[in-house]
């Protein structure tokens, strides 16, 4: 009983709105008491001591659960897609929320109702899990309590993005660098993330002679893991896989690139794990890097995607049976360009810094120079010469995420609603641009829901943590 005691110590502010039976298990009474109060819970999951953290994200995923909020796999809407049984003109936004995650999903899951949106995803990379302070169950609970704050209901689709090779570190230890990757995903599904982006470009070795030299280790690494994490799903749920054959800010993705690592794929599958499902789609580099390019008076260049890559390489992404090609680093592109994501059959595309500058512009002026002062004292040896201060603070300022969750939680509702009103209005407008308006009927004939109930000890465990990333992508 004593550890349905501590959850009930946890719950107070949910009342009598929920029952917490043996198992332990939670049968949800009120669902607008419930709704009304998550986020009491959601600051406790994020925000208390390691025991009271844990014991809050496992009651949200379990309040989620009676609320009618599912974690869920896309693996099958997207493979209809590649076999056109829906519609291609249009765009799944795979949104990394990485500073006040629960605000901001309460905004994506506003934006998504008032649109009849469904087809949306909440991913967080590697990287990010480090430097923003968010395990995966963190994360998946600030998202799942979002939802249930907004009544929102059906499948959420939480996804790790960039679960990236370290190309370092795989050269000094290869089955570590593997096995990371692989606990990792244990950690994550455990949350509830249904999709993973497996990332073994960094492997790609162009010095090679022919592309499928170059592309020999990237293809077999992403073997080895897409069977390893095969062998972590629950029951009744197949996994969103996606491999990657370009680092993002590199050379343009090729045809022949995709073929190699396609035909290397599927033959290194097959030998590990016969009869396992294909990857869903396919990451490929068309133009922009990771938060845009900075100049030196802090403001963001220019930049082009290459939309005919995108658009040829979905065509072929699906003659492998996925959905279409995925676009990395768009989130600083002009608000015009993204309407041509969809016109190009683009599969899906990832945005981030956009939502993080909207945060940034509005912090009073006193915290940001807390924040800059941080940057200055821990991390100036990633300021490269010649940069501007606004060059240094643009580029290293996500890395004050986690040391100042506290202070952005405490920030003045004042600014908080402003914040909120601006991360909306973006939100409602790309969900317009990338054409995901009344989509949920589709998505939920192509989804399946599978009820799987979140297990205490795996919360209450230690994790493997994501070790050192400074050199992942987020």
């Amino acid at each position: 009983m004593a550890i349905i005691d501590e959850l009930l110590r946890v719950a107070k502010p949910l009342g009598d709105s929920i029952r917490i039976s043996k198992g332990p298990a939670v049968t949800v009474r009120d669902t607008k008491v419930v709704a009304d109060n998550i986020d009491k819970i959601i600051r406790t999951a994020v925000l208390g001591d390691p025991r009271e953290k844990a014991l809050g994200q496992w009651l949200i995923r379990a309040c989620a659960l009676g609320m009618g909020v599912f974690p869920a796999s896309i693996h099958d809407l997207y493979l209809a897609r590649g076999q056109s049984k829906t519609p291609d003109d249009f765009t799944v936004p795979a949104i990394n929320l990485r500073a006040l995650p629960f605000t901001a999903a309460r905004t994506v899951f506003r934006s998504a109702i008032a649109t009849e949106s469904c087809a949306m995803i909440f991913e967080i990379a590697r990287s990010e899990m480090g430097y923003t302070d968010q395990r995966p169950t963190e994360y998946a609970a600030n998202i799942l309590a979002a939802a249930i704050a907004e009544s929102y209901e059906g499948p959420v689709f939480i996804q790790g993005d960039h679960f990236q090779v370290s190309a370092g570190k795989y050269a000094q230890d290869p089955d570590s660098e593997i096995d990371a990757i692989l606990e990792l995903s244990r950690d994550s599904i455990a949350a509830g993330f249904f999709n993973i982006d497996i990332d073994t470009s960094t492997l790609v070795d162009l010095s090679k002679e022919t592309i499928s030299e170059q592309q020999e280790l990237n293809y077999t690494c992403c073997a080895e893991l897409a069977a390893g994490i095969r062998n972590l799903e629950p029951e009744g749920v197949t996994i969103s896989l996606g491999g990657e054959i370009g680092e993002v800010g590199g050379v343009n993705s090729t045809e022949p690139e995709l073929r190699a690592f396609m035909e290397g794929y599927n033959k290194e599958i097959e030998a590990r794990l016969p009869s396992a499902a294909s990857l869903s789609k396919i990451s490929i580099q068309t133009g922009t890097s990771h938060g845009g390019v900075v100049l030196p008076d802090g403001s963001i260049a220019e930049v082009s995607v290459d939309f005919d890559t995108l658009q040829h390489l979905s065509a072929v992404a699906k003659e492998y049976g996925m959905g279409g090609a995925v676009q990395h680093g768009a989130s600083t592109l002009p608000e015009e360009a993204f309407s041509r994501f969809p016109e190009t059959n683009t599969l899906e595309v990832h945005l981030a810094t956009g939502f993080q500058n909207i945060l940034y512009d509005e912090l009073p002026q006193e915290l940001l120079e807390e924040i800059f002062a941080y940057l200055r004292d821990n991390h100036s040896n990633e300021r490269k010469e010649g940069q501007t201060d606004d060059q240094f603070y643009y580029k290293t300022r996500k890395r004050a995420i986690g040391p100042f969750k506290q202070a952005l939680w405490d920030l003045p509702e004042s600014t908080i609603h402003l914040i909120e009103k601006k991360w909306e209005e973006q939100f409602k407008l790309l969900f317009e641009r990338l054409n995901v308006g009344e989509t949920r009927e589709m998505v939920q004939r192509f989804t399946r829901l599978v009820p799987i109930p979140p297990g205490i000890k795996s919360y209450l465990a230690e994790s493997g943590g994501v070790g050192d990333i400074s050199d992942l992508d987020d």
